[in-house]
């Protein structure tokens, strides 16, 4: 078994140290607050419930719809482990959806999810299952399905680790999307296009991080504790994390200049700077206000435009509508493959945006453009209102607006949850579709959209 070699090492203690430093807002410690509240309500539910619903199916008690249910209510009520994202709960419905027969799939899911004995087991429950899904998912399109419906065998590692670390949480870690971030980011961990063993070189390197960190801590650790160090350095599935590194912004289609923007965070992240902009346009920081006024626009228009920018790179069929085209939204964003449309609006604040005045203004060009989009066949129309923060008072504008337009859903976006989006999106392109498997989901829920719920539900 390869061993991490000293740099390697030393970049992870490094990490350790970042989390271990790092304060929440009221000045506790994060790892404290981690192993206090995350770490014991996780005990107690896998005590309590997660183990006795498990064993409840595994032992024929529990029918697999009911199994099925009650693990996505728990993964909706108590969000420990992220399960509800596009490799959990998704996967898990995509999967019976796509099973033809619903006794073999039961048959092949209650191979799967015990936890192995060993790693060879572990290798051949995933291969297993990997054969099993990439069959029914071929059948599935050959019946007419969609193909960005057909489950993703990407995300058997992630949901079978979900259930082996329930029954044994001390041998088998959870392969998690931001610790395949933080792994490969720091150089620690590279998977290939064999899952199974893929699967184990990932176990091999946490089994040595969790001895590097104990060792340095003099105390022994678990695969919780690595886990919250990765998730603090990509940004935890469940929020927090650290903060993305405002940049200038930059003009769509004009090339940016060489050393133009500052390397730090571009060397982990893979978001562009046009995108990694929003968060500091949206709250009106001074440096991007001053960079906007020399190309001679408004921050406002310049936030527009990067907004803009972020939905092309997502994807969308984009119109830039805004200023000089008279009562109109910001822009529009079609996904026709789909069948949905999103109107948006961008809205500058230093501090949280609120509802008072554009209600009505809304309400017309919601209508407007509504019609048309509706005249293209496109099912689901969402409004989208983007901001830095948005303050709590905008249950009746929401409330009003569906009621007095046709409008499918109002979501109210904060920048960095676009930059979460687009940054998931980079990074698994052919993992993370428009539709309803992908970023769709995000808008069929009125209200707030933050980062983290982003990152939960992307994964």
């Amino acid at each position: 078994m390869p061993s991490l070699k000293d740099q390697q090492k030393q970049r992870a203690l490094e990490a350790m140290k970042a989390y271990l430093d790092a304060r929440n807002p009221d000045g506790t410690l994060r790892a404290e607050t981690d192993l206090a509240g995350v770490d014991r309500q996780r005990a107690t539910l896998i005590q309590d419930q997660l183990r006795p619903l498990l064993d409840g199916y595994l032992s024929g008690q529990i029918g697999q719809q009911e199994f099925k249910s009650k693990v996505d209510g728990l993964s909706k009520r108590f969000n420990l482990w992220g399960f509800k994202a596009v490799k959990g709960q998704m996967f898990f419905n995509q999967v019976v959806n796509a099973a033809a027969d619903p006794a073999e799939l039961d048959a092949e899911l209650k191979a799967a999810l015990p936890a192995p004995e060993n790693e060879d087991m572990a290798r051949s429950r995933i291969r297993t299952f990997e054969r099993y899904v990439r069959r029914i998912g071929e059948q599935f399109v050959e019946a007419g399905g969609s193909a960005y419906s057909r489950p993703k065998a990407s995300s058997i590692p992630y949901f079978l680790s979900y259930f082996w670390q329930v029954q044994d949480a001390q041998t088998w870690p959870m392969l998690y999307t931001a610790d395949e971030r933080a792994l490969t980011e720091l150089d620690l961990w590279r998977p290939s296009d064999d899952l199974a063993e893929d699967y184990i070189a990932f176990k091999h390197v946490y089994e040595e991080l969790a001895r590097v960190f104990g060792d340095a801590l003099g105390r022994s650790v678990g695969f919780y504790f690595v886990e919250h160090v990765f998730w603090f350095k990509v940004g935890s599935p469940f929020g927090g994390g650290q903060p993305p590194v405002p940049l200038p912004p930059v003009e769509v289609g004009k090339a940016d200049e060489v050393g133009s923007a500052p390397a730090a965070g571009l060397l982990e992240s893979y978001v562009p700077p046009v995108v990694a902009a929003l968060p500091a346009i949206a709250h009106g920081d001074p440096e991007m206000a001053r960079a906007a006024k020399a190309t001679g626009m408004s921050l406002e228009r310049a936030f527009e435009k990067h907004v803009n920018a972020a939905f092309t790179i997502l994807g969308y069929e984009t119109k830039l509508l805004g200023q000089g085209q008279g009562r109109v939204p910001d822009g529009v964003a079609e996904a026709a493959d789909h069948s949905y449309a999103l109107i948006w609006d961008a809205k500058v604040r230093s501090g949280a945006y609120s509802f008072g005045t554009d209600d009505r203004a809304m309400r017309e060009y919601i209508n407007a453009q509504n019609r048309a989009l509706r005249r293209r066949a496109l099912k689901n129309v969402y409004y989208l209102v983007v901001s830095g923060s948005f303050a709590e008072d905008y249950d009746d504008t929401i409330r009003m607006l569906k009621m007095e337009t046709d409008i499918s859903e109002v979501c109210l976006v904060e920048a960095e949850a676009l930059v979460a989006m687009v940054d998931a999106k980079l990074r698994a392109p052919l993992e993370v579709s428009l539709g309803p498997d992908g970023i769709q989901r995000l808008f069929c829920e009125s209200g707030v959209l933050s980062a983290a719920a982003v990152r939960d539900t992307l994964g």
